[in-house]
């Protein structure tokens, strides 16, 4: 990953923190534990990539990545919000999160379920809101806020989930496990390119090459985990490895075997980077060809 891309990585943490509650007024005194809840695993790291490719897209498409940053946050916190409520016990019942306690068991269920809710509808807050508004426009706003939501959505990544669920204890065939993929991983990684152009007034061509590269390195990163929940350890992933295969569920692994995930990984890489083809050479493009190079071969 460049030292660019980290810099604006740790740009997203700052505003993370500027745009999650603090907790300080008096009447926020009165649900304090929420706000903790909330915090704690919004501004709990991560690999922010999905915020950054927001950045990465509108740079690349000539626009201001600062003014797409209450964007970029958005979807972290759409994201976050996902994280917790997977980790619940009526979901996939994980104990660990990034190295540290899942959020329902440093607080509790009902916190981490409502910490989640309140993160879901912070990231329309923080779209919407009259200064993000007058700073990108009314059309660019709704355009963007409503890409999110789509792909938040019963159409995107809760739908994935029920596919998700429904697929334990069972097999499933490769066709079903890719758009349970798509949906459930890719929906939100589409939405931050496509998101990323939309707010850069980018032509329809490139919109079209940004969602070809997205589809490509989000499907490649969940090939990745896959196969990181076979050969990884707890510590290195900070979470438990070896849950899929607890909970009987289908995978690249168990339906392609390691080798042939490993090259599928490799070959959706290389056509993410193709994708890039029509974009003008530059840092924007090198950087995200750097991270889809970066994402094939995370170890965590």
């Amino acid at each position: 990953m460049h030292n660019e891309q980290q810099e604006w990585i740790a740009r997203i943490e700052a505003a993370l923190d500027g745009f999650a509650p603090k907790g300080q007024g008096e009447q926020e005194t009165l649900y304090a534990r929420l706000i903790e809840s909330m915090r704690y695993s919004l501004l709990d790291g991560g690999k922010r990539i999905r915020p950054l490719l927001v950045l990465e897209f509108c740079g690349l498409c000539g626009g201001d990545r600062e003014q797409a940053m209450p964007f970029a946050c958005a979807l972290e916190m759409v994201h976050t919000y996902s994280l917790i409520h997977d980790d619940l016990p009526c979901m996939d019942d994980d104990d660990l999160r990034r190295g540290r306690p899942s959020n329902h068991k440093a607080f509790d269920e009902a916190t981490a379920l409502l910490a989640g809710d309140a993160l879901l509808t912070l990231a329309f807050e923080t779209m919407l809101s009259p200064q993000t508004v007058s700073r990108v426009g009314a059309e660019a706003a709704a355009r963007a806020a409503g890409i999110l939501a789509r792909a938040a959505g019963a159409h995107g990544m809760i739908g994935g989930q029920v596919i998700d669920l429904e697929s334990e204890g069972r097999a499933v065939p490769l066709e079903t496990l890719q758009i349970m993929d798509e949906c459930k991983t890719g929906a939100l990684i589409v939405a931050a390119a496509r998101m990323g152009c939309v707010l850069a007034k980018a032509s329809p061509e490139q919109e079209a090459s940004a969602v070809q590269y997205a589809r490509k390195i989000g499907l490649a990163f969940q090939i990745q985990d896959d196969i990181l929940d076979v050969t990884g350890d707890t510590e290195a992933l900070g979470k438990q490895v070896g849950s899929d295969q607890g909970n009987q569920k289908s995978t690249y692994v168990s339906l392609l075997g390691l080798e042939e995930a490993r090259a599928l990984v490799q070959k959706l890489t290389r056509e993410a980077v193709q994708a890039l083809d029509p974009f003008p050479d530059g840092e924007e493009k090198a950087g995200l060809v750097s991270l889809a190079g970066y994402l094939s071969q995370r170890r965590k």
